[in-house]
């Protein structure tokens, strides 16, 4: 059960964002290690039963976890930590053999109560107010638009949110994110755990290629398949299995040739 605490009352932190309704400053901050600024975002679901107890627990030093803004279901936006700074949002995790996320990143938690405390859809007001927050940093900062992640792109093994019920598409549609329409799911040819040979090796040098931490071993080993999964919630949400059929390989192959001098253009798997 929480302990309980004194309620935290709005502090002097100016918001970085004309969006911003409310300022909680968290205790939980650093400055940023080696970067200029940030390059990325990460989008979270709190995971927990309402947003004020996330709000709550964002901002207390116990907690040891932070993010730049908090989004509410009725689309109110927190900002927690200045952009400038670093926030405790992303731990352990890499994309594109960078670790240290949270120096490279503005954090970005949604309220939602995720897949230990019934897992819903996201209001469409709330997510309204995701696509203005992210359009917002976006020009402030240089972030790319495949650099808009979610915390189970960069983390695999430890994480799932956003969730596949976040409307990846909307966010492409407005401008945000790097999306394509997924392949149809259809029978045939598939790799999954345990599987080995060169196909497998070509599948991992796709996800590597993209982001994901994964070695082109060439065995279908738990790293490839947590990566699937999630490449699958965040890119081909119909079906969240792990494995990489037709329809997997084909979207993923899109959105490597769609990235800015792809190398990837005539490349196959088969």
């Amino acid at each position: 059960m929480e302990e309980w605490a004194p309620p935290e009352r709005p502090v002097l932190l100016t918001p970085d964002s004309a969006l911003v309704a409310e300022v909680y400053t968290s205790p939980n901050v650093d400055p940023r290690r080696g970067v200029a600024g940030p390059d990325m975002l990460i989008l979270h679901y709190t995971g927990m039963e309402d947003g004020e107890a996330a709000r709550r627990w964002l901002c207390m030093e116990r907690s040891q976890v932070s993010c730049h803004y908090l989004i509410h279901e009725d689309g109110r936006i927190v900002q927690m930590v200045r952009e400038a700074d670093r926030a405790w949002h992303a731990g352990a995790g890499s994309w594109r053999g960078r670790d240290d996320v949270n120096s490279r990143s503005i954090g970005i938690e949604i309220v939602n109560p995720g897949h230990e405390h019934g897992y819903r859809a996201f209001p469409v007001v709330q997510i309204a107010a995701v696509i203005e927050l992210c359009g917002d940093c976006g020009s402030r900062w240089p972030i790319a638009r495949e650099n808009v992640l979610a915390h189970s792109d960069i983390a695999p093994a430890r994480k799932q949110d956003p969730g596949e019920l976040f409307p990846w598409d909307q966010l492409f549609s407005a401008g945000i994110g790097h999306f394509t329409t997924p392949a149809p799911v259809t029978s045939g040819r598939y790799f999954g755990l345990g599987d080995e040979g060169e196909p497998v090796a070509a599948f991992q040098a796709l996800l590597a290629s993209y982001g994901y931490e994964v070695t082109a071993s060439g065995v279908f080993d738990a790293a490839t398949r947590l990566a699937t999964i999630a490449f699958q919630r965040h890119f081909r949400p119909a079906k969240v299995d792990g494995i990489a059929d037709m329809s997997t390989i084909t979207t993923l192959h899109r959105l490597l040739t769609s990235l800015p001098s792809s190398p990837y253009a005539a490349a196959g798997i088969a």
